[in-house]
This record gives C-alpha cells, structure tokens and sequence, in this order.
C-alpha cells in the first residue's frame, strides 16, 4: 500500500480597492486565462485550485476574491473567517490603491488570525508591472522596509497580463501557511525549497520563505 497523501484545504483572501487586478490574477493563476473585461466583483467570488504539493502533498486552495468597494464594511468579518493566508493587491500605475494597503491589512489583522492568535500570512502584490513606466517604478525598491515594518510575508510585482511572477507568489504564501499549519519556523528549516524565479522582475521580489528582508 502507498502512502496516503496529506491534504492542506487553505482559504486564501484576495483584498484590495476597486480595479487593482484582483480577478485577473485569480483567474491568471487558477485558469490559465487573462481579459481586460472582467467586470467588478459584487460582494465576493470564489475560486479552486488543487496542487501536487510533493510526493504526498495535495494543497487546496479556496481563493476568495473580496469586491474592492467592500472597503473594510461589517461583511468583510464574515468573508475573512477561517482563512488562513491573504494577499493584498495594489495597481503600481495607482498611488492611491497603495495608499490604501496599510488599511486592508489593520482591517485583515484586526478581524482574521490563526488558532495560534498569530497573524495569518499576507504577501503583498505590486500588481500591473507591465505598466510600471506609468506608475510608481521608482518607488517601488521601498517595498522591503515597507513589508518588514508592517508585518507581510513577503512581496512581489506582479502582472496578470503577462503573467509575471503570479505561481511564484502563490508558492510563498503556500510555503508560509504550511509552516504555520505544521508549527514549524520555514525561515529556519533547511528543507524548504527556494523557488526558481526566471523572469524579468526577480529583483523585484521577496519572500520570507525564499529570501531574507
């Protein structure tokens, strides 16, 4: 007989204003697929995907697309019940979407933690880097003190549209919610495995679990 596989089912929120590519990434990440014609989330969405996580592993991951226009309202305490790891979005052509980040993750902190009473892990997203001329690409290397002094796991640029660094980010909050779920320290652990990271915004990332602050 095999060995049976250990299953992880992770709630993983997806939070940040209006039109900060929520949807696109979860659709670029669990289909495949990417439209500049979503339309905007009402209320919130769900999507899953299943992972192969080793030999043993399977991951599931129930990703709730929070709607921007919530803006930390009284439902968002029942959306974030149970969830275990977030992401924050933000549009780097949108100074005001970063803006707002520090609030999305007091509103997280205040309303979601683990049965441990920490924080869960929140990666923040630096979404639409394929437009970064237009945007906040200069301040972007700020992101480091940025995510150390306000408690996130990590961070990285992203764009759905090109598809950039999208499975690398899902990886690390994987990596980050397994270690909590198994009580372990991964920063510590030898045997995490670093992801490979191949295109053109590998400076512009950082994971707790991959690299240090």
């Amino acid at each position: 007989m095999g060995t049976p596989l250990t299953e992880h089912l992770c709630k993983v929120l997806v939070v940040g204003d209006l039109g900060v590519g929520k949807t696109s990434i979860i659709q670029r990440y669990v289909h495949k697929v990417y439209s500049q014609h979503y339309r905007a989330t009402i209320g919130v969405d769900f999507a899953l995907k299943v992972l192969k996580w080793g030999p043993e592993t399977v991951v599931r991951l129930q990703l709730w697309d929070i709607a921007g226009q919530e803006r930390f309202g009284n439902m968002t305490r029942l959306y974030y019940r149970d969830a275990v790891g977030a992401f924050i979005v933000f549009d780097v052509t949108r100074a005001s979407t970063f803006e707002a980040v520090p609030r999305w993750k007091d509103d997280l902190d205040s309303k979601v933690s683990l049965h441990s009473g920490k924080p869960i892990p929140i990666i923040l997203l630096a979404n639409k880097c394929d437009q970064l001329l237009e945007g906040l690409g200069t301040d972007l290397p700020r992101l480091d003190h940025f995510c150390r002094d306000n408690g996130f796991s990590g961070w990285f640029e992203t764009s759905a549209k090109d598809n950039l660094n999208i499975e690398e980010a899902a990886s690390c909050l994987i990596k980050n919610m397994i270690a909590n779920e198994e009580g372990t320290d991964s920063k510590r652990d030898p045997n995490v495995v670093l992801p490979t990271l191949k295109n053109k915004t590998l400076k512009n990332s950082n994971c707790s679990n991959c690299a240090k602050f």
